[in-house]
């Protein structure tokens, strides 16, 4: 009987690591050259520079906010990699199409800086980390269905996993929820809920999950 190619395509885990890292550094690159340096063209005092220095708060505060985003999905995913035995084609997709969601991290933030007092802005924003939180649960949900996992992966440790995702998508949505009201107060409410899981997951009442 001839082989099924979807059988054997899109197995190698390494691969598919070795590509997101590739994406992750791109993209992360790609943030930082949002930040421009101001044109020297009639700057000629201090008070001046630190004028057009200021205009830049706006590109530096989602700067950070997506640097943070981007490294805590990072984890999220490379968590979820380590567990894996081995992968398969939809799987591979299934991580294809949240790099897809990474890709389009530039663009989601280089609108909310452009327009950073639009909530239409923010929520352009917030799809684009629901997307990456949908495609992660979705995989989380494919590899447990599969049997792709390492044998010494627990329930508890899925549990956790789809537990963390869950909770903290909802917290996007009241961060959006805030900026309905005020988009700086819903960005900075995203900062602090991406500074907590990055720098004190600690802090209650976010440390279970």
């Amino acid at each position: 009987m001839p082989t099924d190619y979807h059988r054997i395509s899109g197995s190698n885990l390494d691969r598919l690591a070795a590509l997101s890292d590739g994406i992750f550094a791109v993209v992360l690159t790609l943030l930082v050259l949002d930040l421009r340096v101001p044109v020297v063209e009639g700057l000629h005092t201090e008070a001046a520079l630190w004028h057009e220095l200021g205009k830049l708060t706006p590109r530096l505060l989602t700067y950070v906010l997506s640097f943070l985003t981007l490294g805590i999905f990072w984890v999220g995913q490379q968590t979820q990699l380590n567990q894996l035995a081995r992968s398969d084609r939809n799987l591979t997709w299934i991580h294809l199409g949240f790099l897809l969601g990474v890709s389009l991290m530039p663009f989601s933030t280089g609108l909310l800086a452009e327009f950073i007092t639009y909530r239409l802005a923010l929520a352009v924003y917030w799809l684009n980390l629901l997307l990456l939180g949908a495609v992660l649960f979705a995989s989380l949900a494919y590899q447990e269905r599969s049997g792709l996992l390492k044998d010494d992966t627990t329930s508890e440790m899925l549990a956790a996993s789809r537990r963390r995702i869950v909770v903290y998508q909802a917290l996007y949505a009241v961060c959006l929820l805030v900026g309905l009201l005020s988009t700086y107060a819903g960005i900075a409410l995203l900062v602090l809920l991406q500074l907590n899981s990055a720098v004190a997951p600690r802090i209650r009442p976010l440390d279970q999950f």
